[in-house]
């Protein structure tokens, strides 16, 4: 079982991504192969908006685009692997630009045609409810302003897995990352390995 766990963060060595690191920790606990990508270190140029990639030819697992940058090795890896852990900040209620522009060009992943106006595009290589996703948000706010920090950026990450059939495990949000205590922090990291190990069971239930 291969997991892929995408950091949004710019900070490599921050809060998120610590937490990223421990969740995948946990899934290799479970027997998972992992897998850390920086999207800060990846070149991904902005979304066209062209729709090319899109209305392509559906028989193709990921539509073309006319952009030449690192998406298309990203996304071979991405529709091969089991299981996904996202990890972003917030900021300015939101995910980071990082992680929106990963999330805006992963729709090569679905087709619609042309003529389908006004609808939702069909996933190329529906998983089926076989794979799983943790997503992780933390934040400067504490853990009582999740449903006005967290829960957007939940939302806008979900959206992408329901489109391609992923089901989601955790929807964790770690608040007060500015200040906290040692033993809250070991409190997360434990949260964050758990998130893991679960991640790595319910993808291996959701196969039998």
């Amino acid at each position: 079982m291969n997991i892929i766990g995408y950091l949004g963060s710019p900070r490599l060595k921050g809060m998120c991504a610590r937490l990223l690191d421990k969740t995948l920790e946990g899934a290799a606990s479970a027997g998972a192969a992992v897998k850390r990508v920086d999207l800060a270190r990846q070149n991904i140029q902005h979304c066209l908006g062209c729709c090319k990639c899109m209305h392509d030819d559906p028989a193709l697992e990921i539509g073309r685009c006319p952009l030449k940058d690192d998406l298309a090795s990203m996304l071979a890896d991405y529709i091969r692997a089991d299981g996904y852990v996202f990890a972003s900040p917030v900021y300015d209620v939101s995910v980071t630009a990082l992680m929106k522009k990963f999330l805006e060009r992963k729709i090569a992943l679905s087709y619609r045609p042309k003529e389908a106006y006004a609808t939702i595009g069909e996933p190329r290589c529906p998983a089926e409810f076989k794979k799983s996703a943790v997503m992780l948000v933390t934040g400067n706010c504490g853990e009582e302003y999740r449903e006005l920090m967290g829960d957007p950026c939940f939302e806008i990450m979900e959206a992408h897995f329901m489109i391609e059939q992923v089901s989601t495990t955790d929807k964790l949000y770690v608040g007060g990352v500015e200040n906290m205590s040692a033993e809250v922090m070991a409190e997360k990291d434990k949260a964050a390995f758990d998130a893991g190990v679960r991640l790595v069971a319910e993808i291996e239930k959701s196969r039998q």
